[in-house]
């Protein structure tokens, strides 16, 4: 059951949902609808993260620019999500490898990096209220797989990520639970309040000279002509570029365009205040994940209340059908913690391209799109909406890296309805991989325990066999932070209070970055979809 709390924001929450979000919003102007025409340089249609900031960046170069929302600023994925501002893209990077090269793959790498900075240095110079930023990502396995874990490592410090690889004890440390092996710790990474950094980003594009419309959908555009003719309910506007932000929202504008995009919604809880217990239980103060699918994915905010993501669908839901089932994940992973309560559960949804890459170029002459940030959103789109800019600006054309990732069409409701069974294959199947693994932990420590006793040599022979993990790390040690060390307590102990994250030993300097959104079984046949003729046919519908 949802906890009534008395301090919730009523006017906010019908617009960002009953989030903690929305309880804790900074105090922001609301922006007026369009009710003239205007003649720009630029229109942005979309008032999500891309939209805001490539409205920023071209009003920073001196051009007139309008941002035009349909609803209210960040009223979507962009105010609702889990608030992870992570590297590397929804793909993974062996998939990227495979697809356009190693050298290519780093490159974009780099620019999704840079996406991430520009978040953390808007932050700082704008000294955005309630952003809140806390440091790092602990990407956690499950499994007690070191040849993959050492895999990824190797592979992130290839592309230059800043990462540490943690080995199990040290993991365990700071995330007081069973459930947990070995981890990467992303370094760079961040965790941040993502509706207030919305607000701050609309704030800083106004003062560097945007204007801002809310409740002013666009209902149609003519991308014919050097000048561009957008519609709304009130007002005409005329643009040399058109940029198109709005991720699924674009259905009713670009039918076609939003098609090539699956719909997945998450649901997101906080808990009532927890006191010590939580920070005794979690003492990782960013961003932690603990799966490749769509779910435990768990900060803390507020000082003492845990936010977990998870049990992504294809249809959107009430969150509160999925109370029961985040709270058992928490008891789940934190026995320690008890029945917590919940004060606020909500939902956000995204689109999900079938590269799980970002959609990023010019679909037609003036005509550009910034959309499929789903996975890794709050960095993509920093790097998006920076791309586009400069590309308007100063003809860059650093946002062809891109091209190789084109709209493909999802699928339709065929296409969700098999997302949504590769979300919850996906699920039993990390489900019995962690089981097993667990059975292969308790099964050592019960030989262990039965060859002691015995005072059978296997005690050492066993011993030699631990010690020969870090021999299997064949990779330069820029590459990872720290060896992986054998276990020194049995899953059953809990180490001990006197040993916090802080008294750990350091690691040594570290490597870098991402590790992605699932990857889906075998993929349907793919129906091309032409950028320049979906424009058309939208604009005629």
């Amino acid at each position: 059951m949802l906890n009534p709390t008395p301090h919730r924001n009523g006017t906010a929450s019908e617009i960002y949902g009953d989030s903690w979000y929305a309880a804790t919003i900074v105090d922001a102007p609301r922006r007026p609808a369009l009710y003239s025409d205007l003649d720009v340089d630029v229109c942005v249609i979309g008032g999500g993260l891309a939209g805001l900031t490539t409205a920023r960046e071209v009003a920073r170069k001196g051009w007139s620019v309008v941002l035009l929302e349909a609803n209210r600023l960040a009223a979507k994925a962009s105010g609702r999500n889990t608030g992870f501002v992570l590297p590397g893209f929804g793909a993974d990077a062996d998939k990227l490898i495979a697809r356009v090269g190693f050298e290519r793959t780093k490159d974009l790498w780099n620019l999704a990096q840079a996406g991430l900075d520009y978040v953390r240095d808007t932050i700082r110079g704008d000294q955005a209220p309630g952003v809140e930023p806390q440091d790092g990502w602990l990407y956690v396995s499950k499994r007690d797989d070191s040849d993959e874990f050492v895999k990824d490592v190797a592979l992130l410090g290839e592309l230059g990520c800043d990462i540490e690889g943690w080995p199990t004890e040290r993991v365990r440390e700071v995330l007081r639970s069973e459930r947990y092996f070995y981890a990467i710790n992303y370094v760079r990474a961040l965790a941040i309040h993502p509706l207030n950094y919305a607000l701050a980003l609309a704030a800083a594009a106004e003062r560097d000279g945007a204007r801002i419309f809310e409740n002013t959908p666009a209902l149609s555009i003519d991308p014919s002509g050097v000048r561009k003719r957008i519609v709304t309910p009130s007002a005409r506007l005329r643009a040399n570029h058109v940029v198109l932000c709005g991720n699924i929202g674009l259905k009713s504008l670009m039918p076609r365009l939003a098609a090539t995009m699956v719909p997945l919604t998450t649901y997101v809880i906080t808990t009532a205040p927890l006191g010590d217990r939580l920070t005794e239980a979690v003492r990782y103060s960013g961003g932690v994940s603990d799966t490749d699918a769509a779910d435990n994915h768990y900060r803390i905010v507020g000082g003492d209340r845990l936010m977990l993501s998870g049990r992504a669908t294809t249809w959107a839901r009430n969150p509160r059908r999925y109370l029961r089932a985040l709270k058992a994940d928490i008891k789940r992973t934190y026995p320690q913690l008890g029945d917590v309560e919940i004060d606020y559960a909500w939902a956000g949804s995204l689109g999900i391209t079938v590269h799980r890459m970002p959609q990023i170029g010019e679909v037609g002459p003036g005509v550009w799109l910034a959309s499929g940030f789903g996975g890794h959103g709050l960095n993509t789109t920093a790097m998006g909406g920076n791309l586009i800019a400069r590309a308007i600006v100063d003809s860059d054309q650093t946002w062809r890296q891109f091209t190789p990732f084109e709209l493909v069409w999802a699928g339709g409701l065929i296409g969700r309805a098999a997302g949504q069974i590769r979300v919850w294959v996906k699920r039993l199947r990390a489900a019995v991989e962690e089981r097993r693994a667990k059975a292969r932990e308790l099964a050592h420590w019960q030989a262990r325990l039965n060859a002691a006793e015995s005072d059978s040599p296997a005690v050492l022979e066993d011993e030699e066999a631990a010690a020969s993990v870090p021999d299997r790390i064949d990779i330069d040690a820029a590459a990872v932070s720290e060896t992986l060390l054998p276990e020194k307590n049995p899953p059953h102990t809990t180490p001990s209070d006197s040993a916090p994250a802080e008294t750990a030993d350091p690691a040594p300097e570290p490597a870098s970055a991402e590790r992605a959104v699932p990857r889906a079984g075998r993929r349907p046949k793919r129906t091309r979809t032409s950028a320049g003729r979906a424009v058309e046919h939208d604009a005629e519908a």
